[in-house]
């Protein structure tokens, strides 16, 4: 049994391993424009007046990288500008009993102090027209990080429900603030066939659980709108207790009484001082304002809950698209410099996985020193070395030596012809 098992076993591995499937892998080693398509085909004015606030993606390793080849990828390049590329897959393709997995990475390079900008992937259905490619545009998954100052920090992560609303998770997946600087980084989305989903940021991971909990998908269940609440339903768990009435004279106990222990001081006088009046202490019989209890109500029926029915928009299919067929970038940004790379869109977690070993990690571990190498390069040339400080010191000592020895002649010179001078008297 346990030989069937394990043949059975190794089986279906190579069936899923022989049906792994690669649907786009864009490393930037050149840019086919013919592929990667610029929005912009204007005819009109306004059409015209759009593209004025349109910016170019340019084909570039940046201005410091490990290695300039490895690092080419679409860099956004003007600032204050709205960007719309995209490109079809190999083939459309249903991750409906698969993973889909979407991976790519970004470097915001001119980041300084702050950035804001858009900075995510979005996978459409077939039908996009690219050269008017929008933000109107259907999209079945919108994944990558979105920046700006220090109020907005997160990853976006948004699915298309059913009836073509554009679902936003219920939580940020909130950036740290070291997630946040001008190296590159890496993000992974893994959306399993059973409705969940795992996000990794530089291959750790950052979020995960189910759809149905994270987003407002319709659920499998709804009120029966026809299920009202009857008039006589008792909602009032507490009411008061009719045996508990209040005592006679309860309301007859003041709070305060005249002090026993006081009297009247000797030298009290009536006719200048007034009628003499004990002062007052806490009566310690005083119970206070008197509260009726309350007891549990016999009939109490609990809070009316509508009876439960089939929701005719739910579906088992969450996060299962059919017609996945582009890949898009189509973001506003206030700072360029965003250079985006290594896009990947398969079914193989393994194979992405590997590519991130295999792309990101050199990359991530000599990043700084390229740019700090890269600074350097750009400081002005230094002025000739002086002579040793050592030397320059000994110098000094020895010129105020010689300062301090001809004021002593100076001095002496001075005394000599005051002694000389001819004398009155």
């Amino acid at each position: 049994m346990m030989v069937q098992q394990l043949i059975a076993a190794v089986a279906a591995c190579a069936l899923y391993t022989v049906s792994a499937e690669v649907f786009l892998e864009e490393n930037f080693d050149t840019f086919d424009e013919s592929k990667w398509v610029h929005a912009g085909s204007h005819t009109s004015k306004e059409d015209e007046k759009k593209a004025s606030t349109m910016g170019k993606f340019v084909h570039t390793a940046g201005e410091w990288n490990v290695d300039a080849e490895v690092a080419k990828g679409i860099q956004t390049s003007e600032d204050m500008k709205h960007y719309a590329i995209s490109a079809p897959l190999t083939k459309a393709f249903s991750n409906e009993g698969k993973p889909m997995v979407v991976q790519f990475s970004v470097k915001n390079e001119k980041k300084e102090t702050s950035f804001c900008g858009g900075g995510y992937i979005k996978i459409h259905p077939s039908g996009l027209d690219q050269e008017k490619y929008g933000g109107e545009d259907k999209y079945n998954v919108m994944f990558g990080p979105d920046l700006c100052g220090y109020d907005v920090s997160r990853v976006h992560l948004i699915f298309r429900d059913q009836k073509d609303n554009n679902l936003l998770k219920k939580e940020d997946i909130k950036l740290e603030y070291d997630d946040k600087n001008e190296f590159t980084h890496l993000y992974t989305l893994i959306l399993n066939p059973d409705g969940t989903y795992e996000v990794l940021f530089d291959g750790k991971e950052k979020s995960k659980g189910s759809l149905l909990e994270g987003w407002d998908f319709p659920s499998k269940e709804i009120d029966d709108a026809t299920d009202t609440k009857p008039a006589d339903w008792v909602e009032e768990q507490k009411i008061l207790d009719p045996a508990d009435v209040k005592p006679e004279g309860h309301d007859d106990i003041k709070e305060k009484i005249p002090d026993p222990e006081a009297t009247k001081p000797a030298e009290w006088d009536e006719d200048m001082d007034g009628e003499w009046e004990p002062a007052t202490i806490s009566n310690p019989e005083f119970k206070g304002a008197w509260v009726q209890k309350e007891i549990d109500n016999p009939e109490y029926k609990g809070e009316f809950k509508p009876k439960q029915v089939a929701n005719p928009d739910y579906s088992d299919k969450v996060g299962v698209y059919e017609d996945n067929a582009f890949v898009g970038f189509e973001l506003w940004t206030v700072n360029s410099g965003s250079i985006f790379d290594n896009i990947l869109v398969t079914d193989d977690v393994e194979y992405a996985k590997a590519q991130a070993d295999k792309l990101f990690k050199p990359t991530s571990e000599g990043e700084k020193d390229a740019k700090k190498a890269w600074e350097d390069s750009k400081k002005p040339a230094e002025e000739p070395k002086k002579e040793d400080a050592a030397a320059d010191a000994a110098a000094d000592e020895g010129v105020e030596e010689v300062k301090e020895e001809e004021e002593k002649k100076r001095r002496a010179l001075i005394k000599r012809h005051s002694n000389l001078r001819p004398r009155r008297g």
